[in-house]
């Protein structure tokens, strides 16, 4: 099945290893070749489903390492890694849209990165000929009922994030929330409203007077170490 998605990044001696425990919201211990190390973590979700012990992860190793020498990026799912790295999940959507595979995205090109909206950093702001629209990311790496989910813990920065998008667009602009689904075989996409409904309450808001609404599925391919891309538009459900 992974022969027909397309091949987003090629990773370089990705390193299996088991996972011990979550020392903090951005270290794992981790073991492999017989000894114990600790890898970073770049997902500041709970990520309880997949940071349990004995689970499989795969890691890249530092080129310059700093407080740790590994990155935990991919947790073992059925076959599959799930995407937990939302560095690598930001590279597979730049990617795919330089590919041009998000149809919905058609003729967008990246002109900023970490631009500032009000009170808010959002990730990129994209323009196509006279439209621009400002575009965040976030990570989806939970699944519940067989839906990928977002938040898997309360966020303050996202309620922000949220309030600013939904300002700028009453005021005229375009703007648009993309979930980055780090699973595969999920039925679609919804926000967790069991865990923060201040965001599902944004969310709804944003879709009735225009905030675009957007889920992308990307996995790690962990028998040909690559990122592929399943579905570009993954429906979704506020």
């Amino acid at each position: 099945m992974s022969a027909n998605h397309p091949e987003l990044l090629k990773l370089s001696s990705p390193i299996r290893c088991k996972i011990l425990e979550r020392v903090n919201k951005f270290k794992a211990k981790i073991e492999f070749d017989g000894r114990i190390e600790y890898a970073h973590i770049n997902n500041t979700g709970r990520l309880r489903e997949h940071l349990i012990r004995g689970k499989t992860g795969f890691c890249l190793r530092f080129e310059k390492p700093k407080k740790t020498k590994y990155r935990l990026f991919s947790i073992e799912v059925d076959g599959y890694g799930a995407l937990i790295d939302t560095w690598i999940q930001g590279k597979a959507f730049e990617r795919s849209l330089d590919l041009k595979l998000i149809p919905w995205l058609k003729g967008y090109r990246i002109i900023k990165r970490n631009v500032r909206l009000n009170k808010s950093i959002i990730d990129y702001l994209l323009r196509r000929g006279d439209e621009e629209t400002y575009l965040e990311l976030k990570s989806a790496v939970q699944r519940i009922d067989g839906y990928a989910s977002y938040p898997d813990a309360p966020s303050i920065r996202a309620r922000r994030q949220l309030r600013d998008l939904i300002r700028y667009v009453e005021d005229g602009g375009r703007a648009t929330i993309v979930f980055m689904i780090g699973l595969r075989d999920v039925i679609g996409f919804r926000p967790n409203k069991d865990v923060d409904l201040e965001i599902h309450k944004l969310l709804l808001r944003g879709s009735q007077i225009g905030l675009e609404i957007r889920a992308i599925g990307v996995y790690y391919d962990l028998h040909r170490s690559s990122i592929r891309l399943w579905n570009p538009d993954v429906k979704t459900l506020i």
